[in-house]
């Protein structure tokens, strides 16, 4: 082992641990207002019966002497606590005290039973009436704020402190799910659900789930982008009336009030031209939100709607999924030069040569074959009625987490149609040029292959370990959006169990694929290949999403064959299934070996999909 080899993959490895250093550090500073805010990781178990879990902001400023107003705040289903970053850093640095939870069923809470889907606003309303015994609290200012079906969980939380003798909220901002409109069990009448509670409600343009109005026979009328403009907009903004009693309309973004039960509530609609999942991570509806509750309740600490830092931390979190990323290559090459793994590496590095004009022709098909493949199988998968149980965890099911599921058989057909074309190519054209499946690391040996599932292993639960690190001291995680590296309590360990198989038929199918099979150069250069490579694997993906929002912001309407959830669950594929192709290909270059590189990435993948959705019993 040469002396430069050693220390470039030291420096690599140093570099990686001072990015997730800075990224932690970063992050923490601003999420407490640079130590102004403290921050508590909270456990407890409810009078649900259920250990709910939560982070606690508690600005310096919020005492027993001087109480602050309270807002608790939720995610979105399928999704955890750090989601609604964006909205507790800012309430916190203005004086709010800030709960965020993880719903039941989501990130380090219990798991949600499946036939009491709303117990308590599915934590919600748990965490309000803590929120109410801190002595620190102004208990006439608590509200809430959640996304989606936090959303829902707010509407739910309302609807059980209507029903006690001294109600909790005072005003709740709804973000991408409907308002409470109609009274079901009054033929379902125009009516003022939330009393006098100050409301908000941000109705994304290009929501994928909410804002429709619909013909008696289901049709839709009217696309999110119009509903400003509909009865349920306008009844909501008149405080419940039915549309029928008046002629004004009222317009979004317009602060309206109205005397009820003695006191000034306020109603306020914000239609800001989004997706559903985007207002998570929108400047415009974050200082939407702020601009409600200043009006509402008055922050301790003025500032303006637009002054907003949280988009710092969203940098350094990002920062550390890069940091993250370089870790799991630089880290299995450190483990590559000790004693016991050392034989997995090849001596000479096989220099990648290019191709000949039939060698081109199977590999520019093969990457067009495989794309289709993968955009075809989604779209089928996600049209197959007898699998919605399983995946919305409407159902019984030995799957029990039904997202991950999905998302994992579909990797797996996709993993078989690889390994199909692979064995097509060989016996076709590779094993008539002399080159065994030996050659090419397909057939490595057992030995060798049980060293790249135990050091695929050790690599996976060393980075997890300095997720858990950063986790512990800093109370910050590496993310951006939609894809969120996590820590995550023993028993998602065991969930991930559920479709490691299946990731693992993907990625080392993939990674045979990328590697074994299509190492060459492009242009004179091996890069050029590897970046080919990334890009055709997130392909379909990538076709499917361009396909569906094209589509929705022409016309105002998703596409019949890709429902919403369908295609935001594609999000995190775009940059997962490029960095499986880089990091295979790395690994490979150092052990001719493509299991390794497939094996962390499907233990990656399986750990990060199982910590960052619903977990639903029966």
């Amino acid at each position: 082992m040469s002396t430069p080899v050693i220390r470039r993959n030291g420096f690599w490895l140093t570099v990686a641990l001072l990015i997730c250093l800075i990224s932690a550090v970063g992050a923490a500073t601003v999420q407490s207002d640079r130590g102004s805010v403290e921050i508590k990781d909270m456990q407890w178990e409810t009078a649900s019966g259920r250990m709910l879990n939560a982070l606690l902001f508690r600005p310096d400023t919020a005492t027993a002497d001087a109480p602050a107003p309270a807002v608790v705040v939720s995610h979105g289903w399928w999704n955890n606590r750090e989601m609604q970053d964006a909205n507790y850093t800012e309430l916190a640095r203005r004086g709010y005290v800030v709960v965020s939870i993880d719903m039941y069923g989501h990130g380090n809470s219990d798991p949600l039973p499946g036939d009491e889907i709303a117990v308590n606003g599915t934590g919600m309303y748990d965490a309000v009436k803590l929120v109410a015994d801190l002595p620190y609290v102004d208990t006439e200012r608590i509200g809430v704020e959640g996304h989606s079906n936090g959303a829902r969980a707010a509407n739910f939380s309302i609807g059980i402190d209507n029903t006690v003798e001294n109600p909790l909220i005072a005003a709740a901002f709804l973000v991408d799910n409907d308002a409470y409109y109609a009274d079901a069990e009054n033929d379902n009448t125009y009516f003022n659900y939330y009393g006098s509670r100050d409301v908000g409600l941000v109705a994304a343009q290009y929501d994928e789930f909410f804002f429709r109005s619909y013909s008696p026979e289901g049709e839709v009328l009217t696309p999110p982008r119009d509903f400003a403009t509909t009865p349920n907009a306008q009844s909501f903004l008149h405080f419940g009336a039915d549309p029928s009693s008046f002629d004004d309309v009222r317009e979004p973004g317009e602060y309206y009030t109205e005397d009820v039960d003695g006191a000034e509530a306020i109603r306020v609609l914000y239609t800001p031209n989004e997706i559903h999942p985007w207002s998570t991570v929108s400047a415009t509806s974050v200082g939407s939100m702020l601009e409600f509750f200043e009006t509402s309740f008055g922050a301790p600490d003025a500032l303006a709607p637009d002054d907003q830092v949280w988009q710092t931390k969203e940098f350094f979190n990002a920062l550390g999924l890069v940091g993250f990323g370089i870790f799991l290559v630089s880290f299995a090459k450190f483990l590559l030069r000790t004693p016991f793994f050392a034989t997995m590496r090849v001596t000479d590095v096989k220099k990648a040569v290019a191709l000949d004009k039939v060698g081109h022709a199977w590999f520019w098909g093969g990457l067009v074959l495989l794309s289709v493949i993968s955009a075809l199988s989604y779209v089928w998968l996600s049209n197959q009625d007898n699998l919605a149980g399983t995946v919305f965890n409407a159902a019984p099911s030995f799957w029990p987490q039904g997202a991950v599921f999905f998302i994992a058989l579909w990797a797996a057909i996709n993993g078989v149609a690889a390994l199909l074309l692979c064995t097509v190519i060989y016996l076709v054209r590779v094993r008539k040029q002399g080159t065994t499946l030996r050659d090419i690391g397909v057939l490595p040996g057992w030995g060798a292959a049980g060293k790249a599932a135990l050091l695929g292993i050790a690599t996976t639960a060393a980075a997890f370990t300095l997720v858990f690190v950063v986790d512990y001291f800093f109370k910050t995680d590496f993310r951006y959006w939609v894809l969120a590296v996590k820590w995550f309590p023993a028993d998602k360990i065991g969930y991930a169990l559920y479709v490691i198989p299946l990731f693992l038929i993907y990625f080392i199918g993939n990674s045979i694929a990328v590697n074994a099979f299509s190492r060459f150069t492009l242009l004179g250069k091996e890069w050029v290949n590897t970046a080919v490579l990334a890009l055709f694997n997130a392909m379909g993906p990538l076709v499917l999403v361009i396909w569906q929002y094209s589509t929705f912001f022409s016309t105002g309407h998703l596409t019949e064959q890709l429902g919403g959830i369908y295609g935001i669950w594609l999000f995190p594929t775009l940059v997962l299934l490029p960095v499986a192709a880089i990091i295979s290909r790395k690994l490979y270059r150092e052990t001719n070996n493509p299991y390794l590189g497939g094996v962390i990435m499907a233990l990656v993948v399986a750990l990060i999909s199982s910590s960052n959705t619903l977990v639903t019993t029966f």
